[in-house]
């Protein structure tokens, strides 16, 4: 089996330098190293560096360092850089994990793109319903099952693998390659403002294109991603009494708290979706008929999405409807209410202060600012219609901007040439509804080009129970990257 192994290398050796670019040869090695990348997520997903959990730290900055060796194995010029501490709730402070930093080439008449990725998770455990250990990769029916395989580390290992396929074969990178990888990004990404910001006439200083992975397919048909939505996240509190009451003995005297709160939530949105909020909708850039007929050929099944999630109707009965208020419209989620009693049994109690959490996705031209005191003004007047003594205070804790791309740039046809090439097919151009707040701090703060090249699968249970990358998605997806850097060297 190793000559047969060594036979096969040095054929694909021959290809390779009779031709700088052969991408059947770079496509055979990929396949003939599947099991071995496998092997190597199986060994990134069995550590739990889960970055909400402190206990777990360490854990993170073992990942860190397993990242960094990697591309340093590979003869990369690699850096572990510094971006500060994480202040605690009780108001100590730790190190932030490192930022891994590295660099393949550096040929000033080549372009240079920069990939971001990230390798801290989302936490997991069995008892929440896995199928299986979900820090064991496990494979069921082509599937990958564990936490991170989809998100993100498979996508980062793709990423590098597309460049030791290169390297293996002795060809030639087509461009210079730069590598960005965190591992705060499930928490907010801690740090990794300031971190650009300060390198942005360094590390970037060369860079011509930033590729961001992090995302997924909408369908099983292959997708380029060009837009995500911002989000403001809000706290509202109502504070009442000095201390939680007994509603049979004060129920009826006092002004409740959840009740003044229940009472103004209930004007952010409508039955049917409709936001409430004055000068919010207005803001929303017009939805233009080349944009609608852009959704309207977009492979996405109306009937597969509401039975995935177990609803009797949706808000909207056409795929172009539906899609367009999920990528392109705000909306408002109510996520919770702090202080309220929500242990099983009953409890006859009048909370004294209670704290609503809800969110507003953004897209453009809104802007964040401007929301906050749109959403403010709004609530400070629909409390003072109640005529209540107790107090409101109204908190904007996370203002995140959309991101969208130019769908003609040179990027996404290159994109597009790489997906027909290596999959088979024309793309779905689609946009996340959620938010990536990397990609806009990447345009802000660097000016750079972006393209969002997801290969993960619509189905992946991303934050979920039973994450997964099917092996199909994580090996193609190795080859869609091998070609790609090709195609990017000729924009």
């Amino acid at each position: 089996m190793c000559q047969l192994h060594f036979l096969l290398l040095s054929t694909l050796l021959l290809m390779a330098q009779a031709d700088p670019f052969q991408l059947d040869a770079l496509i055979q090695y990929v396949d003939s190293h599947q099991d071995e990348y496998v092997e190597t997520l199986r060994d990134w997903v069995a550590v739990e560096s889960d970055s909400s959990d402190v206990l777990k730290r360490a854990e993170l900055e073992h990942m860190m360092d397993i990242t960094a060796e990697k591309l340093r194995k590979m003869g990369g010029k690699v850096e572990l850089v510094d971006i500060g501490d994480q202040e605690l709730s009780d108001g100590t402070k730790i190190p932030l994990p490192k930022v891994v930093t590295a660099q393949f080439g550096s040929d000033s008449s080549k372009r240079t793109v920069c990939i971001y990725g990230h390798v801290d998770v989302q936490p997991a455990k069995k008892e929440d319903g896995w199928a299986t250990d979900p820090y064991n990769l496990t494979e069921i029916n082509g599937n990958l099952y564990g936490r991170g395989a989809s998100d993100n580390k498979a996508p980062v290992l793709a990423w590098i693998h597309a460049v030791e396929a290169y390297q293996a074969l002795n060809m030639e990178l087509p461009v210079n390659v730069k590598y960005i990888l965190e591992g705060m990004e499930e928490t907010g990404s801690n740090g990794l403002d300031a971190m650009i910001s300060q390198h942005n006439h360094t590390f970037f200083s060369d860079v011509d294109y930033i590729i961001i992975s992090d995302c997924g397919w909408l369908s099983r048909k292959p997708a380029l991603t060009y837009g995500t939505r911002g989000n403001c996240y809000f706290l509202a509190e109502v504070e009442g009494p000095k201390q939680d009451l007994h509603s049979g003995v004060f129920g009826g005297t006092v002004f409740e708290p959840m009740t003044d709160l229940i009472g103004i939530l209930d004007t952010l949105i409508d039955s049917s979706g409709k936001i409430l909020i004055p000068g919010i909708n207005e803001a929303v850039a017009a939805l233009t008929e080349e944009e609608m007929k852009l959704y309207e050929g977009i492979e996405f099944d109306l009937e597969s999405y509401q039975r995935k999630i177990g609803v009797d109707r949706l808000m909207y009965s056409s795929k172009a409807d539906l899609l367009a208020h999920r990528w392109r419209y705000p909306t408002v989620s109510i996520h919770g209410i702090e202080g309220a009693f929500s242990a099983p049994g009953t409890k006859t109690v009048i909370p004294a202060k209670v704290i609503a959490k809800f969110s507003i996705r953004q897209v453009p031209d809104m802007d964040p600012l401007l929301v906050e005191k749109q959403v403010s003004d709004h609530l400070n007047a629909e409390f003072a219609k109640r005529n209540s003594p107790n107090k409101l205070k109204v908190t904007m804790v996370i203002g995140a901007k959309p991101w969208v791309a130019d769908l003609k740039d040179s990027l996404y046809e290159a994109g597009k040439r790489a997906v027909k090439t290596v999959l088979g097919a024309d793309p779905d151009m689609i946009r996340e509804g959620g938010t990536i707040p990397i990609a806009r701090t990447f345009q802000d703060v660097t000016g750079k080009r972006i393209i969002m090249l997801p290969i993960g699968g619509f189905d992946d249970g991303l934050h979920s129970q039973n994450e997964k990358m099917s092996r199909y998605n994580y090996i193609e997806g190795t080859k869609l990257f091998v070609a790609y850097l090709h195609e990017v060297a000729q924009v």
